[in-house]
């Protein structure tokens, strides 16, 4: 999902060169490269796209992909990436039940937790699924989540999101995309720096601020506490090498990945 282009949230990445963002852009690519390579030859949808750096890259393996989101991102999305197999269309996501197709991946990246019915999103993308298909969904940790983000709703621990997902998708595992040491070391220092300006906020005085507010301040963090730790040299450099996806080694994992069959 995303909220919108123009101005930074603190919340999307639009897949640009902003460099204190590049561990969360890795991150965000590591879960689409996984995608990818269960994606050769096969039809995939990916609903709730945002800008569409994701979706391009897994039509450089599949066959057909598209892509689902609001219609601001899909008009960046469709402005910035072109190609034959690749379409992007308006849609919402909260009935994708009547969509009326059927993929052999579908694939929802970091959207569930900003729905007010993560079930029945769940039963949406599930009704998406071809037979013989599979269901990808990744969200954020939340044993690894540093700060509240005003746009999420609702995160989840590994045990919650199966206790979530199980009456949908009875044959469903989650796992963890795991990261590399200098990836939590840099993870560590950002929860320093967080924790230091949180405790400005002992009373918890911002949960009375506006809404419009509190993503404001959200926004300005964001960018700061990721200037803080560059200037201490802080940052890593990072690649694929840094993201793995395992059944165990959660507390190393930044995002949990719910993966399912078809429903029978």
């Amino acid at each position: 999902m995303s909220e919108g282009h123009g101005t930074f949230t603190g919340e999307r990445l639009s897949g640009g060169g902003d460099e204190e963002f590049t561990v969360d852009m890795e991150r965000h690519l590591a879960a689409y490269r996984w995608i990818a390579a269960q994606a050769a030859g096969k039809r995939v949808l990916d609903a709730g796209c945002g800008e569409g750096y994701g979706t391009a890259m897994l039509a450089g393996a599949a066959a057909h992909v598209v892509g689902l989101d609001r219609a601001e991102a899909v008009s960046v999305a469709r402005a910035r990436h072109r190609a034959p197999n690749l379409e992007y269309r308006v849609y919402d996501l909260e009935r994708l039940a009547a969509l009326g197709e059927r993929f052999d991946v579908v694939v929802s990246c970091q959207v569930i937790e900003h729905l007010p019915e993560p079930v029945g999103f769940l039963r949406g993308l599930a009704a998406c699924v071809a037979p013989g298909g599979t269901l990808i969904v990744t969200t954020p940790n939340r044993l690894r989540t540093l700060v509240e983000n005003p746009y999420h709703l609702r995160e989840w621990t590994a045990p919650e999101l199966l206790a979530l997902a199980q009456p949908v998708l009875p044959a469903v595992r989650v796992l963890a995309m795991r990261a590399s040491p200098r990836v939590i070391a840099y993870e560590d220092a950002r929860g320093a720096h967080i924790r230091r300006i949180m405790r400005l906020d002992p009373l918890n005085l911002r949960r009375l601020l506006p809404e419009a507010l509190v993503r404001r301040a959200f926004a300005f963090f964001a960018r700061l506490v990721r200037r803080r730790v560059g200037a201490e040299g802080a940052i890593p450099a990072v690649g694929p090498e840094d993201f793995d996806v395992g059944a165990d080694g959660f507390e190393r994992a930044l995002d949990l990945v719910l993966v399912a069959p078809a429903p029978a």
